[in-house]
């Protein structure tokens, strides 16, 4: 399918349009069969269009780790440095490891590489997606954690020590030039926000009652918010945010905070909305972009059609989105919208309801009631 695509276009292009280049990561297990799904959305979107896209698939992930022993080839990390944005499907397998039992991550190696700082995870109630806080505000969850993705605690990945079976240690790292970024990127959004109605806030995530990290980390935030006056700072230990996520999750509206804690809050956020079949994702750089959904690869049901493509669609607006503002292209955006209210018609009319919550409609079925929207 993905070779099809990428071959042969359904819809003609206007001669006038400068294409994209969009490097496709299809990845491992279910990433396949999300991208697969995605994929003629996009080009049913650039039909009569003043843009256009080529895609190019490239391999990388567990699999390929397995039959080549090389997860991220050389060529595919050119193809994503080349490309005007990168579409992700899923890489990972739990009975693949590298040799010091760490799972293989291409995703963590591309953040690196293309230094993709801001790992930008929306969360927001779709309509028709029943949700597990019975609070009715629960409706009105709209949020986006901001996760600074090339240091923090993942700065020790591949680097931690163990000394004589006795002690394991890993190092946090928190920098001037890491925090100043992605502080700046997240007010920024807060202000793309706040002209779209939303409240312009940003909370501060952090430990900063306990580590010097965290206290630097929060410093920093404390300087950069000067520079946005128009947008409301606030702050908030990990622990205490934890609590409100389940608490009054509709009171925030973009956090800002460290790798692994973005990590870890970004699970939750997405299962206040229905779970990560329904959360998108960016990982955001100043030249480079890559989306993604923030699931994984589902080995128990990859191939099978049951993978809800919901979270890799939605990525794919965000990708939209980013490359109307990169560009300076509006249908781009507009295309954007398209997919969201797509989305949100599919799941109102209650329908379709994916296999996570009980349903019978897999991964073609939702991305055909998406096509039908558009």
């Amino acid at each position: 399918m993905i070779t099809n695509l990428i071959h042969s276009r359904k819809y003609p292009v206007p001669p006038s349009s400068t294409p994209f280049d969009i490097c496709v990561l299809p990845g491992d297990g279910i990433g396949v069969d999300v991208i697969d799904a995605t994929l003629p959305l996009l080009d049913k979107l650039q039909h009569g269009a003043p843009f256009a896209f080529n895609f190019a698939a490239h391999p990388a992930g567990a699999q390929h780790y397995q039959a080549t022993g090389v997860a991220l080839p050389d060529a595919t990390l050119a193809a994503a440095r080349d490309a005007d944005a990168i579409l992700f499907g899923a890489m990972g397998w739990p009975e693949i490891r590298y040799p010091d039992g760490t799972e293989i991550a291409p995703q963590l190696d591309l953040r690196v590489a293309l230094e993709l700082y801001a790992g930008v995870r929306p969360a927001r109630a779709i309509p028709g997606i029943r949700l597990p806080l019975a609070d009715p505000r629960a409706r009105d969850i709209d949020l986006v954690v901001v996760r600074e993705s090339t240091e923090g605690l993942f700065a020790s990945r591949g680097k931690g020590t163990i000394d004589n079976d006795e002690e394991a240690r890993d190092t946090m790292v928190i920098t001037r030039r890491g925090s100043e970024r992605v502080h700046d990127f997240s007010f920024r959004l807060a202000q793309r926000r706040k002209a779209r109605g939303r409240p312009g806030r940003v909370t501060c995530v952090d430990k900063a009652n306990v580590f010097r990290s965290m206290a630097f980390f929060r410093k920093i935030f404390d300087e950069r918010a000067l520079r946005f006056p128009d947008i409301e700072a606030r702050h908030n230990y990990i622990d205490a945010t934890a609590l409100d996520l389940i608490r009054k999750p509709w009171e925030f509206d973009v956090l800002v905070t460290e790798n692994m804690f973005g990590d870890i809050i970004s699970d939750q956020t997405a299962a206040l909305v229905g779970g990560m079949g329904m959360a998108p994702s960016a990982d955001i750089g100043d030249r480079h972009a890559l989306f993604q959904p923030c699931h994984g690869s589902a080995p128990d049901i990859a191939g099978q059609g049951k993978a809800n493509p919901t979270a890799t669609i939605l990525s794919a607006a965000l990708m939209l989105d980013w490359l109307a503002e990169k560009s300076g292209n509006p249908a781009l955006a507009d295309a954007a919208q398209r997919i969201e209210r797509a989305v949100d018609a599919v799941f109102a009319g209650g329908k379709v309801v994916p296999y996570e919550f009980g349903g019978r409609d897999g991964t073609r079925a939702i991305a055909d009631a998406v096509a039908s929207n558009l």
